[in-house]
């Protein structure tokens, strides 16, 4: 199955999740991927300058790594693709309208919104009312 790509469909079937873990983003350097294993990183990006890792927050604090910010994850449980145009622009251009600041991760079946803890509510309302507002539409 490869995904939804048709926009109004993504909307609609938005059904975001709050996932219950706090997260943060740490930067690292020097590390190999069989140095990550303990750290279950749920994001690995390799940058020119080094690794950038999304990580739970009580590992980085385990591991002792610094971070600017707590995160929550809202995962758009709807399936959609690598190919779809939009989805990312509407749920930015939603959120920013509440001043909410989003950084988007894109996988393989789902889409993962990190917001600033104290935004979660607000941003999950917010998502909430989008997929509603796009049901409301047909």
């Amino acid at each position: 199955m490869s995904g939804q790509t048709n926009l109004s469909e993504l909307l609609k079937a938005l059904s975001p999740a709050l996932l219950p873990d706090d997260y943060v983003f740490v930067f690292v350097k020097g590390l190999t991927f069989d140095d990550l294993q303990p750290l279950s990183p749920i994001s690995v990006f390799i940058e020119e300058q080094g690794m950038s890792l999304i990580l739970k927050q009580k590992i980085a604090d385990l591991y002792g790594y610094s971070y600017t910010g707590v995160f929550k994850c809202i995962t758009l449980t709807v399936h959609s693709s690598l190919e779809a145009v939009g989805l990312t622009a509407a749920v930015s251009s939603a959120l920013a309208e509440r001043n909410i600041s989003v950084n988007l991760v894109a996988a393989f079946h789902h889409d993962h919104i990190f917001v600033n803890e104290h935004s979660a509510e607000q941003a999950m309302l917010t998502l909430q009312a989008l997929s509603k507002e796009e049901r409301n539409k047909t």
